[in-house]
């Protein structure tokens, strides 16, 4: 059966427990960012992240890729969100050039998308190699969807066996798994397995949520099904998805998007910003951030889903966020 939000934690404690988490924010006194803890990692990072997705690749021209990296930095920017899959490696190279230098100054994860241990284990090498590193601070399963898919992960010689040697070898530092499909099957993972981090679709329409629908009649959302099993875990959460590949925009502001994400029990939004306005109008959000209430946030939700969850569901449940078509090629 599955677990609605009150079912799994109830109402006090997943007060209590998401309430811890936005008080753990302490501003940087140098840049005037916002941090926070990244759950039982103990790691502490910026509230805004950078996606280095489909997105960043969208900077056709190498020099103002890295520029746009840099600008995130200077500004308190400390979390860079990378994957084996973004343009076929493209990604991962270009951050390895960028941090050649400034490895120690951010908190570095990527994600792999591969199945099978041999292809795991094979793609952790290549990823370490294109980001010219010996570790990442994360390593993500990348694109959970649905039960044949975890069955995959959890196979005898699957991702997760990979995953767990790649810890233990001081490859990455901790293992997550993201999902923007499935949250029933994400809640599954995250409840059985031994993982520090995840990164799941969360946004005020609750878009990313192709699931049948619960028992209170409507589809299930990550922010229900998902992320109370996180909290309950202490693990560090990101979000992800909270523009909705911008198809929230005609209903809602970008500032409103930032908002809602960030009043959730998260550690950081991991936002793409393929434009330098994009950049000075995100770092403005985050630094200018203050939580909605409760009644603002299920005023915003509840219309947002209202207008367009049924569509956007359908969308996301077929959506690779690859770059595949970003006109890049990989060095």
């Amino acid at each position: 059966m599955d677990l609605s939000r009150r079912q799994f934690l109830g109402a006090a404690a997943l007060a209590s427990l998401s309430a811890q988490v936005l008080a753990s924010t302490e501003v940087d006194p140098k840049t005037g960012m916002p941090t926070r803890l990244l759950g039982k990692t103990g790691a502490r990072v910026s509230i805004l992240a950078m996606g280095a997705g489909s997105r960043w690749l969208m900077y056709r021209d190498e020099q103002q890729a890295l520029q746009a990296l840099d600008t995130a930095l200077a500004a308190g920017v400390t979390y860079l969100d990378s994957a084996a899959q973004y343009g076929n490696g493209e990604s991962e190279r270009r951050l390895g050039v960028f941090l050649k230098e400034r490895r120690k100054q951010v908190w570095l994860t990527t994600k792999i998308s591969e199945r099978g241990y041999d292809e795991v284990m094979r793609m952790a090498e290549l990823s370490l190699k294109r980001l010219q590193t010996t570790q990442v601070d994360l390593l993500h399963m990348h694109s959970l969807s649905g039960a044949s898919d975890l069955a995959a992960i959890e196979a005898p010689n699957g991702a997760l066996k990979a995953m767990y040697k790649l810890r233990d070898e001081k490859v990455t530092r901790f293992l997550g798994v993201t999902s923007h499909t499935d949250p029933a099957t994400l809640r599954l993972c995250l409840e059985r397995h031994d993982l520090d981090c995840t990164q799941m679709a969360l946004n005020a329409g609750r878009i990313g949520a192709a699931a049948p629908s619960n028992v209170r009649g409507h589809a299930q959302s990550f922010e229900e099904t998902a992320l109370p099993v996180a909290l309950a875990k202490g693990m560090g959460v990101t979000a992800m998805k909270v523009y909705a590949q911008d198809k929230l925009l005609p209903d809602a502001t970008p500032q409103q998007l930032v908002r809602y994400a960030l009043t959730l029990p998260v550690a950081a939004a991991v936002v793409g910003m393929p434009k330098p306005e994009h950049i000075r109008q995100n770092l403005e959000f985050a630094k200018a951030f203050q939580p909605y209430s409760p009644e603002e946030m299920r005023s915003l939700s509840g219309r947002l889903a209202a207008a367009r969850k049924t569509e956007m569901d359908e969308y996301f449940a077929h959506h690779v966020d690859a770059c595949d078509a970003c006109g890049i090629t990989p060095a």
